[in-house]
């Protein structure tokens, strides 16, 4: 029989940004992402300050799901989906993020989302910020290295919340805000253009306005729980996580120390403020090694220890491997670390390590002891429409098979995962390189890299293995 619980939330993930489409219609502002161009590892991503006619930008297009919202919501719950995480534009809400009053087309299109969804029995799970921020606000304030985003999200959060309060029970505030600790982040999760590279993958780092912003950030969040469970005290609020592991290279004492720096670090720094209301101890010696101050808020303090949250939600694709040492060979990853020899990687240098996913649930439940569930997990591949129109994925079926045994093994370990939403269900725009060939979903999307196609949809064989799992609550996963 089945470890999972009856109640257990079978589902997928996708983001505004990468999926939705219709950038200039209904309202909409541009945000960051709209000015973010298609790339490849080979060839990063271009972060523009405006429109640039030789630069595609493939989020303003996407998966169209603007217009095809309830053909894609009809093939989940086909699946039989418990559960659907997305998230709200900003700019459909506010669109440059200065406004008084919301866009009303905007909310309206999100009502007939979570309409579709309640429908068919589908609980929408909702992120307020998924990577996608005003790029007004970037540009006039460099992003949230301004403490004036914090009032601006708070508008932002109170008008969702009390439009869809009888519609949405679960909320995320930011996607992975911890990876803001990256150099990468200053870009795709805090609006911030630091002068130098105009590729996000080489950004010239400025630490002080990095910590402060994802400070800022934080406070932000913390507000938005407050104001979510004044709302509606039935609200379940929760955070969102990368969650990319570390195991230490070998046994030496530096590798050890270094992976458990790599843990504090990317992972406690961010969910020791969500859950436990304050920062870390050893976050004071991480602001005297990059030389920061961060600028407090005279409600600031109040405000971390008040705005918890109820559950900790997270990613999960990969481990890194970490040494001291400088002649192992080179992950591929574009997180860094070295190749594990104990592990194999996709095509993007990710290491596929589904025993790394108990090792994390036991290691979060064990630090924080509250409710956990996985947003994120899954296999971006190259997939092969084929002529009749069939999309044979065995690789993704393989992966998921084996991740979902790990979560088994964790339950059976004693942790507390409600849910489970595999990442890019329907085919989607990738975050790090822009690509639609790095695809991830059970139901295939005919476009390509720049756009072409007809965005016809095509159950891809893991369409059908999913349904499967879900059908017998993760039983039957042959």
């Amino acid at each position: 029989m089945s470890r999972f619980p009856e109640n257990f939330l079978w589902g997928g993930a996708t983001a505004a940004n990468q999926i939705e489409g219709a950038y200039d219609v209904g309202g909409k502002g541009l945000s960051i992402d709209d000015v973010f161009s298609n790339g490849s590892y080979t060839q990063p991503r271009i972060m523009s300050k405006e429109t640039e006619d030789d630069l595609y930008y493939p989020n303003r297009v996407g998966s169209d799901f603007y217009h095809h919202y309830k053909e894609d919501i009809a093939l989940m719950a086909e699946m039989g989906f418990k559960v659907y995480r997305l998230s709200i534009a900003w700019t459909r809400i506010f669109p440059t993020g200065e406004e008084e009053t919301p866009n009303e087309e905007g909310l309206k299109f999100y009502d007939r989302v979570f309409d579709e969804c309640i429908k068919h029995g589908i609980e929408p799970l909702v992120t307020l910020s998924h990577y996608e921020a005003p790029l007004h606000l970037t540009n006039k304030y460099n992003g949230w290295a301004d403490r004036k985003l914090i009032e601006m999200f708070k508008r932002y959060a109170t008008a969702v919340f009390k439009r869809y309060k009888n519609k949405v029970k679960y909320w995320l505030t930011f996607n992975e805000i911890n990876v803001a600790n990256l150099p990468l982040g200053n870009y795709l999760v805090l609006g911030v253009r630091n002068e130098g590279s105009r590729y996000y993958t080489e950004q010239v780092d400025n630490p002080q306005i990095r910590y402060q912003g994802l400070h800022n950030q934080l406070v932000a969040g913390a507000w938005a729980a407050i104001i979510g469970h004044e709302i509606n005290s039935d609200f379940m609020i929760g955070n969102m996580i990368a969650m990319n592991p570390a195991y230490p290279y070998a046994c030496d004492p530096k590798d050890v120390l270094l992976c458990q720096q790599n843990w504090d670090e990317n992972v406690y720094y961010c969910g020791d403020v969500q859950v436990r209301g304050e920062y870390p101890y050893f976050a004071q010696k991480i602001w005297a090694e990059n030389n920061v101050t961060i600028e407090w808020g005279e409600e600031d303090a109040d405000v971390l220890k008040k705005g918890t949250v109820d559950f900790f939600s997270f990613s999960y694709y990969q481990t890194l491997t970490v040494t001291n040492r400088d002649d192992v060979e080179k992950s591929g990853s574009m997180l860094g670390g070295v190749k594990n020899p104990y592990l194999k990687a996709n095509d993007w240098g990710w290491a596929i390590d589904p025993d790394g996913l108990r090792y994390t649930l036991n290691m979060l439940y064990g630090r924080y002891n509250i409710p956990l569930i996985v947003v994120e997990n899954g296999l971006g591949a190259f997939d092969k429409l084929e002529e009749d129109k069939t999309i044979h994925d065995p690789y993704r079926i393989e992966y998921l098979r084996k991740h979902i045994i790990s979560m088994e093994e964790a339950l059976a370990d004693g942790v507390d995962l409600f849910g489970y939403t595999m990442w890019g269900c329907i085919d989607l725009i990738s975050a790090g390189t822009g690509e639609m060939a790095k695809r991830y979903g059970f139901i295939y999307v005919d476009s390509d890299d720049y756009g072409n196609g007809t965005f016809d949809r095509y159950r891809k064989d893991s369409f059908y293995w999913y349904k499967k799992v879900i059908a017998t609550n993760g039983e039957d996963l042959d």
